[in-house]
Order: C-alpha cells, then sequence, then structure tokens
C-alpha cells in the first residue's frame, strides 16, 4: 500500500490511539537506539526514538502494535493492513 506524505501524521495519531487502547504508553526519548514494545514495571511502553523520522515512527509503532497483538481485536480495516504489511517488511 502506498502511503501519501500527508497521511502519515493522521496514520500515526491513529496508531498512537490504538496502542492507548491497548493499554500501552507510548514514549519519545532521545538516544542511540530503534525502539519498540518493551515492559517496563509490569506496564506495556512503546519507546520511539524521538529523533526519527515520521515515516520511521510509524514503522516502530506498527511493529510494536503487532507485538502486543492486535490480531482479536477491530481495527479499522485500512489501518489493520498498514500495520500487517510494515510487519512483514521487518
Amino acid at each position: 500500500m502506498k502511503i501519501k506524505e500527508k497521511e502519515f501524521e493522521d496514520l500515526f495519531q491513529d496508531l498512537k490511539a490504538l496502542a492507548s487502547q491497548l493499554g500501552a504508553t507510548v514514549r519519545f526519548e532521545k538516544g542511540d537506539f530503534k525502539g519498540g514494545y518493551c515492559i517496563l514495571k509490569e506496564s506495556k511502553v512503546i519507546v520511539i526514538n524521538k529523533m526519527a523520522n515520521l515515516q520511521r515512527k510509524v514503522f516502530i509503532l506498527s511493529m510494536a502494535l503487532k507485538e502486543l497483538g492486535v490480531d482479536d481485536i477491530y481495527i479499522n480495516p485500512k489501518l489493520r493492513e498498514i500495520i500487517e504489511e510494515m510487519s512483514d517488511a521487518k
């Protein structure tokens, strides 16, 4: 699926909302890391490098949501397709 540049911001906001719905906190930190999903003191956390470009942030968030498990909940079909495509692209 081809995503237009201006759609990335809306997509990013939708993915953050989905993370929140799944009980995960999305944090933006500086450092020398790619980012991803982890459990910190029994809390679900998705850490994203704040210096990454928007496309990379969407990719990391999609990968983390796939790892969190989105198979058993309803997600907008377009959003689900993007999560699947991004996680297959790793």
